[in-house]
């Protein structure tokens, strides 16, 4: 330990997790990501934005082992990159040592990991077979996950002005939602699965699914962006090259539903608040 430092315990550790993740994070990352937090946290001084350095370098390795086909050193690199990527945010929530420019940081890493490590596989597959699909594959990835965070920042700043507008309307001052809010910054990984309605609670087996799934920290989301990385950079370069194309197109599909459903929610927030604002608008002209 070094001399000055606070000494952290695992549970202190346990604390920075978030309330709830995806299901990859909670059961295959978490439990490793944690436990190197620990010796970090007690025994250096790097920083989180060190570590989302060491992360993105990682993830460079994993794209040159997936370009050189070497998919299980390219898979057990991504893992290492992102298990990297979560302790990071644990050691800035930990020690309070976060930045913005590190929240701009880890955005920009995950996206460049993303990217190269598609590219790469595309290619290393293709060297090899001579196969177009591969080549379709790693541009679907990229595209996949582009639009995943693009998406995300305009359905928060959809929430963000439809907050203000409510706002606006409750004292007398609501005016047309326009382009005046901007994102300030890139968003939260976990952006794109806050709610943005209330609607009825489920009843019978969901709500007992969803409680259990609340115990454990595992959001309800089937496939996140998270899911789709470790299908396509993990589990399916693991089980081979037959199963790059299977796979990343079955996690592919459930990504986009995903996102298709937090679309059409947003769709019908949107027009239940166009209703609640012209009648509370209509209730204040009358008093």
């Amino acid at each position: 330990m070094l001399v000055g430092m606070r000494t952290y315990s695992l549970d202190d550790v346990h604390e920075t997790r978030k309330r709830r993740d995806s299901w990859w994070t909670v059961y295959f990352v978490d439990p490793v990501a944690c436990r190197v937090a620990l010796p970090v946290a007690n025994h250096t001084r790097i920083t989180p934005n060190g570590l989302t350095v060491l992360s993105l370098v990682l993830g460079v390795a994993s794209a040159t082992c997936f370009a050189m086909n070497q998919l299980l050193a390219g898979a057990a690199i991504f893992y290492l990159s992102f298990m990297i990527d979560c302790v990071d945010g644990k050691i800035a929530r930990l020690k309070g040592t976060g930045t913005p420019f590190g929240l701009w940081l880890d955005y920009v890493g995950d996206r460049i990991r993303v990217v190269l490590c598609a590219a790469g596989l595309a290619y290393g597959q293709y060297a090899v077979t001579g196969d177009v699909g591969y080549v379709v594959l790693g541009a679907a990835v990229a595209v996949l996950d582009l639009f995943r965070y693009v998406n995300a920042p305009q359905m928060k700043r959809v929430r963000e002005a439809v907050r203000d507008e409510r706002q606006g309307v409750a004292h007398g001052t609501a005016g047309p939602l326009g382009p005046a809010m901007e994102p300030v910054g890139p968003p939260e990984p976990d952006d794109d699965t806050q709610p943005l309605e209330r609607v009825p609670r489920p009843s019978g087996f969901f709500r007992r699914l969803n409680r259990f799934l609340a115990r454990h920290r595992v959001r309800s989301h089937l496939i996140s962006g998270i899911e789709f990385h470790a299908a396509v950079f993990v589990i399916a370069p693991l089980a081979g090259a037959w199963a790059l194309i299977p796979l990343a197109a079955a996690a592919g599909v459930l990504l986009l539903a995903n996102e298709v459903f937090l679309v059409y929610r947003m769709w019908r927030f949107t027009r239940r608040h166009a209703v609640a604002s012209s009648r509370e608008s209509r209730e204040h002209v009358l008093v």
